[in-house]
């Protein structure tokens, strides 16, 4: 089950990766078309934006998995654990309620646009709005586990990196060693 889970979210970072590919192509070959040669691609920009909500509704689903999304848990840090663990809960379930309603928002705009095409490519507006639910339900079923996690002990509070509190631990950069591998004052 875990080597499943493991080949969907590569999938899921391959299909971010391409999304951008494409987004980069689009927008670069327009330019080049406009400045050079006074054409365009009609479609680009609504092409690339929808690209673009894909790419930023999957790669949430991404950071929450790997628990990227910043955050501050000093205050959770500090609480009792039976307080830390009742404070981690309830944000949890207020996360859940958060992603339900985006769920449910998502659900509905997909099924009132599913017969509006976009007016330069006629994609379906539904697919555009359905970038909403791609995020919502795999979000749900993470905050889920994780809530679960927490409830059950799998998850200890005290020690768990819930949230990444810089963008550098978000992007799992580590300052442990000097960046020249050694320390200004062995020279």
């Amino acid at each position: 089950m875990t080597r499943a889970i493991e080949f969907c979210f590569i999938a899921l970072k391959a299909a971010i990766a391409l999304l951008l590919a494409g987004m980069v192509v689009l927008v670069f070959g327009n330019v080049v078309l406009r400045y050079a040669f006074n054409q365009g691609i009609t479609y680009s920009e609504e092409l690339s934006r929808i690209f673009f909500v894909w790419l930023t509704f999957l790669g949430a689903v991404v950071a929450l998995r790997e628990h990227g999304h910043l955050g501050l848990d000093s205050v959770l840090k500090r609480l009792p654990a039976t307080s830390a663990k009742t404070a981690a809960l309830a944000g949890h379930i207020l996360m859940l309620l958060a992603t339900w309603l985006m769920i449910s928002g998502s659900w509905s705009q997909t099924l009132i646009n599913l017969h509006v095409a976009a007016p330069a490519t006629g994609i379906s507006m539904a697919f555009f709005y359905g970038a909403g639910l791609a995020f919502g339900i795999p979000a749900f079923i993470i905050i889920l586990w994780d809530a679960i996690g927490i409830l059950t002990g799998r998850i200890d509070i005290s020690t768990a990196d819930l949230v990444a509190e810089t963008e550098e631990m978000a992007a799992g950069i580590d300052h442990a060693e000097p960046a020249l591998g050694h320390s200004i004052a062995k020279q």
